[in-house]
């Protein structure tokens, strides 16, 4: 086993330095952390996705650091290249093009081969956009899955989809604006168009915006303002109610006698009864139709 401390600054250089993992900001630079920017200014070199990128950020704090390019094209090459400087007693920083680094973003490779040869690896926490939208979605987080982009083909998303239709934890998603409304008929489709989700974009930024409803009114709403298809989307979705969880249908019987006292339509009582137990309407429907005296009408 292997024991490694951390510290709020670059630790000399002894047998091998140290690579640390640098969380920035996801779109309001001001987000950044006075220990990410300390780090930053002191290690003798940045990894970053995209240099160029990178550099405006570099840029806004005065920081003027050797970059080199880390992405998931020449990542494994770069590894090895990284791992020889860090053992020869450098030390580097890690970053990604916005959020915390390998949270969908290259650094396993690096991070993996870093640990396995004894090399210190140390994170340094900020801006994560999976957790800035649950914190204000509104939907439970207590549990929640996160499952980073889904596949580009409609079929293949459908089949990743369907493997998470009985997941009872929130689920969390990236998407781009061209598939956005795509992946959303998708998991309509597979989740039923009552789903609760939130979908949040823009975060930090000044048109951040947080859209909530079922399927059919998340829709809705892209259908009707098309130009708020832009940006970066995380999709967060309402987890299903398991089996095992949900009332049985006796336990409806007492609030549809109630109701049907009243004489309510069917289909009123069915969306009452749906909306207070969080089952579908159709099972309940069933059930009204079933408790209703037949001299009664529909």
């Amino acid at each position: 086993m292997t024991l490694f401390s951390a510290s709020t600054s670059v630790r000399a250089s002894a047998s091998c330095g140290t690579l640390y993992v640098v969380a920035t900001p996801i779109g309001n630079l001001q987000d950044i952390s006075q220990r990410a920017l300390a780090l930053l200014a002191q290690v003798d070199w940045i990894a970053a996705e995209d240099t160029r990128h990178s550099k405006i950020l570099l840029q806004n704090y005065a920081l003027q650091r050797p970059l080199i390019s880390l992405h998931e094209h020449n990542e494994t090459e770069r590894t090895e290249q990284l791992l020889n400087r860090l053992l020869r007693g450098e030390n580097g920083a890690l970053i990604s093009d916005a959020g915390t680094p390998l949270i969908n973003d290259p650094g396993y490779v690096l991070v993996k081969r870093l640990r396995q040869a004894g090399v210190a690896v140390v994170p340094i926490p900020g801006p994560s956009a999976v957790i800035t939208a649950l914190s204000a979605a509104g939907l439970p987080t207590d549990r929640f899955t996160y499952e980073g982009f889904l596949p580009a083909r409609s079929s293949k998303r459908l089949q990743a989809l369907a493997k998470l239709a009985d997941e009872s934890r929130t689920l969390v998603f990236y998407e781009s604006p061209h598939r956005l409304i795509e992946s959303l008929q998708d998991m309509a489709e597979i989740f039923g168009s009552q789903r609760q989700l939130v979908v949040a974009k823009e975060l930090t930024k000044q048109f951040e915006q947080f859209v909530s409803g079922d399927f059919a009114e998340v829709l809705a709403y892209f259908a009707a303002h098309s130009d708020r298809v832009r940006g970066e989307f995380v999709v967060m979705v309402s987890g299903a109610v398991l089996a095992e969880e949900a009332p049985s249908v006796s336990e409806w019987d007492d609030l549809i006698g109630v109701l049907l006292q009243q004489r309510l339509p069917v289909k009123q009582i069915s969306e009452i009864v749906a909306e207070f137990y969080q089952v579908k309407r159709k099972a309940v429907y069933s059930r009204v139709l079933a408790l209703k005296p037949e001299s009664e009408g529909v």
